[in-house]
């Protein structure tokens, strides 16, 4: 495996991605989460021009999972980390989450932030393992507060959600 910056010409690929990965809530009672729809590639194009998309590749260089992130209030937000359900359960996702670790530090930034459900097993309890600690609500910035406030008014927060920060 390894991990890279994402090429224009695999922005389709990710949203495929990201499809695959979220078939699995399904299986927890989730389905809307399933069908939600990705990012658009301009969007996902706007990650990758910026620096802050990056995939992890198979041996034939072919991307099997990917993370975006972005600087919000002094703290690199990982706006989404995927792995395809055919390279799950390898450490693909503990590792572009170390990469984008690396890059934070490299840029001077303290830690890693991200929102997330709170009772899905990969997700809080996958971010704790990976040393991320959930925050209070007193404790979030401006920026995490919008991005909050977003993610309840596109219907996520019928699901408990939280905001998590990795100290770097």
């Amino acid at each position: 495996m390894r991990i890279r910056t994402v090429r224009e010409d695999e922005l389709p690929v990710l949203r495929a991605i990201e499809r695959a990965a979220g078939e699995c809530f399904r299986d927890v009672g989730m389905p809307e989460i399933a069908d939600d729809e990705p990012l658009p590639v301009e969007v996902l194009a706007a990650y990758r021009r910026n620096g802050h998309a990056w995939v992890a590749t198979d041996a034939t260089d072919r991307p099997i999972a990917y993370l975006i992130a972005e600087v919000i209030d002094g703290a690199m937000h990982v706006e989404q980390v995927s792995v395809h359900p055919s390279a799950a359960r390898r450490g693909i996702g503990r590792t572009l989450l170390d990469h984008v670790a690396d890059v934070a530090t490299k840029d001077g930034l303290p830690a890693l932030t991200l929102t997330t459900f709170a009772e899905v097993p990969w997700n809080a309890p996958y971010y704790e393992k990976c040393g991320f600690q959930r925050l209070d609500d007193t404790k979030l910035t401006p920026g995490l507060r919008e991005i909050r406030r977003q993610e309840a008014a596109h219907g996520l927060d019928r699901w408990p959600r939280i905001c998590m920060r990795r100290d770097l």
